[in-house]
């Protein structure tokens, strides 16, 4: 179904070939529970400012929108389209923490409700699946709903994305969420149409991730060029054809041609077939900024669980699970040992490309205080049918999204301390 001449008109040029985006900003204290870092965001034209960069467990930009512009924590997600912010509204959930920085429509002079009678209101189009409905202002509402069970709610708008007041910018399609259970937005970056890089044109992305361990917890972002990326080592990404009719497969995400793991000198016995979607889309292996933890299907998290138990069985935590979606977990005492036992872990994919995704203690992650598991999780338990490569065995890497080559570049890297 084609979009509405109003919408074209959103799906603009952000950045202006004439300016150029050098901004600097500073970097602000949270509290202990919420880590903190600092992003480089890099335009086209690899002139560069720095942003703030929150690491939570996510990769959190600070973004100026609106005009004025207002600053909003938005998470860098690759697994969904739609990008929102939090507006004037309630959090549903009383467990999730109040320090929400609200935007306020009425401060800004380029905010716009999408009517009712616009496209996106009407039955869903083809790879934008979002349920939308027309609320008593005659305003497009939206509900939207996570993998994990987290939702957010509100109605869609247009807004631009001011990065100084010399910058032309256009409006864009976001949402405006009054109800919510996360205390960030989300800039959405998979390859949907009305995502924010889809909307924006911009071809090409990376970012580092630091560890978690580390005093120092500085990480790059960039939008462009990255000037690090002769080092890449690239895998193809596989692609879709719209047309395709595979209910558990999503088109929009970022889909590798992952083959098997390796753990220390140790190929797991898992058939390839398993990270490759099956005509349901069944398989499908994803790579996702917005996801903690890495999850996989049934017979491969088997595998890797029979070589935990064969490595660390004795030092694993009796009768604990996580979230109840990860078993594989040991009291911080014995981490360190428990990491020199594993070794390194690697994700092998099309070609002979290895990519280390963690090493000795780094596989662990701590979910609780005094508890650390290996970051990977049941994707049944999360009733997906799919394999998902989360930030926590991003870290210490460079990825890059290269749109107009189709690849993922994967650099090792120590990403705390990176200057622009």
């Amino acid at each position: 179904m084609p979009l509405s001449l109003l919408l074209l008109s959103l799906l603009g040029l952000l950045f202006s070939p004439s300016n150029s985006l050098s901004l600097s900003f500073p970097l602000t204290s949270h509290s202990v529970s919420s880590r903190e870092a600092s992003l480089s965001l890099s335009s086209k034209t690899k002139s560069h400012g720095k942003f703030p960069f929150q690491y939570s467990n996510a990769l959190v930009v600070s973004v100026p929108i609106g005009s004025p512009p207002q600053q909003m924590d938005m998470v860098v997600d690759t697994g969904s389209q739609l990008s929102w912010i939090q507006c004037h509204g309630k959090v549903r959930r009383k467990s999730v923490k109040p320090m929400i920085n609200w935007f306020d429509p009425y401060l800004s002079s380029s905010f716009s409700f999408l009517p009712c009678n616009t496209t996106l209101c009407r039955p869903r189009i083809p790879d934008f699946t979002l349920p939308t409905s027309c609320d008593p202002t005659r305003h497009c509402h939206y509900s939207y709903f996570y993998a994990d069970g987290t939702l957010a709610e509100g109605n869609l708008v247009t807004e631009k994305f001011t990065f100084s007041n010399s910058l032309t910018t256009r409006s864009l399609l976001l949402g405006c969420a009054t109800a919510s259970t996360q205390n960030r937005g989300m800039l959405g970056m998979n390859t949907g149409r009305l995502s924010f890089i889809s909307q924006a044109k911009i071809s090409k992305f990376s970012y580092c991730v630091p560890d978690r361990t580390g005093s120092d917890l500085t990480g790059l972002f960039y939008l462009g060029d990255n000037p690090n990326s002769a080092k890449f080592k690239y895998v193809n990404m596989l692609t879709f054809p719209k047309s395709r009719l595979s209910p558990n497969l999503d088109k929009s995400a970022y889909t590798l041609p992952m083959k098997g793991i390796r753990i220390g000198n140790n190929k797991l016995n898992i058939s390839p077939a398993v990270f490759k979607p099956d005509p349901s889309g069944a398989g499908q292996t994803m790579i996702d900024s917005g996801s903690d933890l890495t999850y996989l299907v049934d017979e491969a998290y088997s595998k890797v669980r029979e070589e935990m138990v064969r490595l660390v069985g004795p030092m694993m935590k009796k009768g604990y699970e996580y979230a109840a979606v990860a078993d594989m977990c040991f009291d911080g005492a014995v981490a360190a040992a428990v990491g020199r036992r594993i070794g390194d872990m690697w994700f092998q994919f099309e070609n002979g490309v290895e990519i280390l995704v963690g090493k000795g203690e780094g596989l662990l992650t701590e979910v609780e205080e005094g508890v650390k598991c290996v970051g990977i999780g049941r994707s049944d338990r999360l009733v997906t049918e799919s394999n998902i490569i989360g930030n926590v065995h991003q870290q210490n890497m460079w990825v890059e999204y290269d749109l107009s080559n189709k690849r993922i570049g994967f650099g090792v890297a120590k990403c705390s301390g990176l200057k622009a």
